[in-house]
């Protein structure tokens, strides 16, 4: 058992009978009152980010998890199957246990959280970027370079990721899966 002074971001604990990570906290000491922590929690079951304040020394309930190196392998109509890097057993996700699920493609590796005390998977990780080839998007017009406007281009995985005008078809593009978005051309 840990205190609201132990809370850090990643951390994963037990709250409402569900499994949380911490996404962002703020420790906050008013004039006038008692101390509280104010936290965005995510939940690892259904994905859904929830505004939660704590007050200053309230018990929390952390959850050992281990991050362990997969590799994707490929999506059916029952999830994700997933191989494990180091003893290559294989085992299978719910696709909502997968965040930007859209943006894996075959042969890449993520990151599990293991709950250490069921041994049971709880959600996945995609790296922070990702390289993607475009494999449809419309040509940039020339002299249309006013506030730097954007196109769709649909890439490997399918996709579509809002990008600059200058991209082309087949070129190679680096994608934040943390925000969904373009980050640069690969060379």
């Amino acid at each position: 058992m840990a205190t609201t002074a132990d809370i850090k971001n990643g951390m994963v604990i037990n709250y409402n009978n569900d499994l949380f990570s911490i996404v962002e906290f703020l420790h906050v000491k008013p004039g006038k009152g008692p101390a509280f922590v104010r936290t965005k929690l995510r939940s690892l079951t259904s994905g859904k980010v929830i505004d939660n304040t704590f007050n200053s020394g309230v018990s929390i309930y952390p959850v050992r998890v281990e991050r362990r190196k997969f590799q994707y392998l490929f999506g059916d109509e029952y999830g994700f199957n997933f191989m494990d890097n180091e003893s290559f057993e294989q085992i299978l996700l719910n696709k909502n246990m997968v965040e930007m699920s859209d943006l894996m493609k075959e042969g890449q590796e993520v990151e599990i959280l293991i709950n250490t005390e069921t041994d049971k998977a709880i959600s996945c990780e995609l790296p922070p970027f990702v390289e993607l080839k475009v494999v449809y998007t419309e040509p940039g017009v020339r002299g249309d370079s006013a506030n730097a406007p954007k196109k769709p281009a649909k890439v490997e995985t399918g996709a579509t990721i809002t990008v600059p005008m200058f991209i082309e078809q087949d070129e190679i593009i680096k994608v934040d899966t943390r925000t969904y978005s373009y980050a640069e051309r690969v060379k």
